[in-house]
C-alpha cells in the first residue's frame, strides 16, 4: 500500500493508557461535514449519551492550517484528499496516548482515474501493558470485485502479525454478495468477530446490504448499537462498547 504524507497538526496531545474496563468506539461515515456546526453539535451529543474512548470518522473534512475542535482529544488522520485549504480521509481520535500512527492508501484509485481510499492503523497502550490495535477504513468501491479482494489483502498482512485486542472498523462499501464473502474471509484469516447491532435498520445500507461495520478481537463485548441521527449524514454512527 502507499504512504500518504502525514501533517504535522494531525496528531495532538498525548494522553494515559486506555481502560481496560469501559472502552467505547463510536464509528461515523460522516460524509464530509466534520466542520458543519450541526455535525459538531449531534457529535458532541452522541459522545454524552455513549461513553467514548475512540472516535473512527471516515470522510472528515479538516482545515489544513488549524485543528479540529476536539479539546483534550490526540488524532490523526490518513488524508486521501488535499486542496489548497482542506484535507479529507480518515480520522481516529481518541483521550489516550498514540504509540504509533501508521496511514496508508489503496495501491488502486477509483474507477481507475479518481482518487485512492485511505485507512489508517493507530496503536494504543492499554492498563496493564498490553496494546490495542485499531484500524479506521474506508474501503475502496466502484472497482472490481478482484481488486477490493487485493486492498483487503494487503491489510490482512498487515494485522497477522499482532498479537493482542483489536478493533477493525469502519465503511466496508461491502454492497454486493461477493465483497461480502470477501470480508467473512478476511474476519475468519484475522480471527476478528463481528459486533452484531441493536437497530441494525439504521446502519446505511446499499443494495440492502450494510456498509459500516465494528469487528474486534481478544474484547470482550457488552452492546452495540446502531444510532439515528437523521439529517445529519446520509450514514449513521454505530457505537459498540467492550472491556479487555
Amino acid at each position: 500500500m502507499l504512504r500518504p504524507r502525514i501533517t504535522p497538526h494531525q496528531l495532538g496531545h498525548q494522553h494515559q493508557p486506555l481502560a481496560r474496563e469501559d472502552l467505547g468506539v463510536l464509528c461515523w461515515n460522516t460524509q464530509k461535514l466534520t466542520l458543519n456546526p450541526e455535525f459538531r453539535l449531534c457529535l458532541a451529543g452522541l459522545m454524552q449519551r455513549f461513553p467514548t474512548s475512540l472516535l473512527l470518522l471516515q470522510e472528515a473534512k479538516l482545515a489544513l492550517h488549524s485543528r479540529l475542535q476536539l479539546e483534550g482529544w490526540s488524532y490523526a488522520v490518513s488524508p486521501n484528499i488535499q486542496t489548497p485549504a482542506h484535507l479529507f480521509g480518515v480520522l481516529t481520535a481518541g483521550q489516550c496516548a498514540f504509540d504509533e500512527v501508521t496511514a496508508l492508501l489503496s495501491r488502486t484509485r477509483e474507477l481507475s482515474f479518481a482518487t485512492h481510499k485511505s485507512l489508517i492503523l493507530t496503536r494504543h497502550p492499554l492498563a496493564g501493558g498490553e496494546q490495542l490495535l485499531v484500524v479506521n477504513i474506508h474501503a475502496i468501491n466502484f472497482v472490481y470485485h478482484g481488486l477490493f479482494h487485493l486492498e483487503m489483502e494487503q491489510l490482512k498482512r498487515e494485522l497477522l502479525d499482532h498479537r493482542g485486542p483489536l478493533i477493525v472498523a469502519g465503511d466496508f462499501n461491502v454492497w454486493s454478495r461477493r465483497r461480502r464473502h470477501y470480508l467473512a474471509e478476511f474476519c475468519r484469516a484475522t480471527g476478528l468477530q463481528q459486533a452484531v447491532m441493536e437497530d441494525p435498520h439504521h446502519i446505511k445500507h446499499y443494495f440492502r446490504q450494510p456498509l459500516d461495520f465494528i469487528f474486534y478481537r481478544d474484547l470482550i463485548l457488552h452492546s452495540a448499537t446502531a444510532i439515528n441521527t437523521d439529517i445529519v449524514s446520509d450514514h449513521n454512527p454505530i457505537y459498540a462498547r467492550f472491556s479487555v
